[in-house]
């Protein structure tokens, strides 16, 4: 071979592990890291989607769970979000971050995210952190149609402490580099999801408003909405907001009439305001006394998301 063969030859060897940070790394660590936070029914639709791609990790505070997570693809981490000390872990973990876990029940504050935001901040940060928030930061839209540079106005506890993790998530972004997106979700449904469908409410024969009073509703299908989240992780912009619905423009009451006549049942009765107040839990008129309309121009064209299910009723029926 002679000397500058062996040279040449040497080189090839050595310089593809120096040339690359994964060069002499194992082969698992070579594919990109996703870490889903809160991996219940939506974030096991969004690992089926990525699992082909990259590999899932998913952090669970119950050690139960770990080998049904495993069963399906998923790295399980133990850990719990009350527990501060227990997120150092997850530092650098991965390069990717889709944050579906909510706030504790009480107080206008998410501390469980802004620790683990912390945490995660310990080493590298994360190129992307995708965190999904609800449409309720919005507050009462008096129906009006609504676009993501619409103020938010929270008005429930449930709706502050989200607006505040949207405003934590967004932070992280600003001071870290971090391509931060911020995923703002109505009503999630689907056939094959525990309580999915307006099934039970139908067949309990829960009122509704009359029409003059009734308020707007947004929905996604929750596997038009694992595809947003999936897409928000690669494409969505720094400190971005993202309306995430379909395209039903209806009333609570219409839809309702019309899912009655897809299972075949009555439709609910209508009643006023005063009546609903005595005859649904507090947390269902919180939800009744909002009325507004997304707009999801933003979602279609940016993340490039063409809904699967673009009304409400279409999923009901062939989901």
């Amino acid at each position: 071979m002679g000397i500058l063969g062996a040279i040449v030859f040497l080189q090839a060897l050595i310089l593809p592990s120096i040339q690359s940070p994964l060069g002499a790394l194992p082969s698992r660590f070579r594919r990109s890291r996703v870490l889903i936070v809160g991996c219940g029914d939506v974030g096991l639709r969004v690992a089926q989607i990525l699992a082909p791609r990259v590999r899932v990790l998913a952090l669970t505070s119950s050690a139960p769970r770990i080998p049904s997570l495993r069963c399906v693809g998923i790295t399980p981490v133990l850990g719990n979000l009350d527990q501060a000390t227990q997120l150092r872990r997850l530092a650098g973990l991965a390069q990717r971050i889709l944050y579906l876990a909510p706030p504790a029940p009480e107080g206008e504050r998410d501390d469980r995210l802004v620790a683990f935001t912390q945490a995660t901040r310990l080493r590298a940060s994360p190129q992307a952190v995708v965190y999904a928030s609800t449409s309720g930061v919005y507050g009462d839209c008096q129906g009006a149609q609504v676009t993501e540079t619409v103020a938010i106005s929270p008005t429930t506890a449930r709706a502050q402490r989200r607006a505040h993790a949207e405003a934590t998530a967004r932070f992280l972004g600003r001071s870290a580099g971090v391509t931060a997106s911020v995923l703002r979700v109505p009503g999630i449904y689907a056939n094959d999801r525990e309580g999915g469908t307006p099934l039970a409410r139908l067949q309990k024969g829960s009122p509704v408003l009359h029409d003059d009073e009734d308020v707007y509703t947004n929905h996604i299908h929750a596997d038009d909405l694992a595809r947003a989240c999936f897409l928000a992780l690669w494409r969505g912009k720094p400190q971005r907001c993202y309306n995430i619905n379909d395209d039903t423009d209806m009333k609570m009451g219409q839809y309702l009439d019309a899912a009655a006549a897809l299972y075949d049942l009555p439709k609910p009765p209508r009643v006023t305001r005063e009546e609903l107040k005595k005859a649904v839990s507090v947390m269902q008129l919180s939800f009744m006394n909002e009325s507004r309309r997304l707009v999801n121009q933003r979602m279609k064209k940016e993340l490039g998301l063409r809904l699967r299910y673009p009304s409400a009723l279409l999923g009901l029926e062939g989901s």
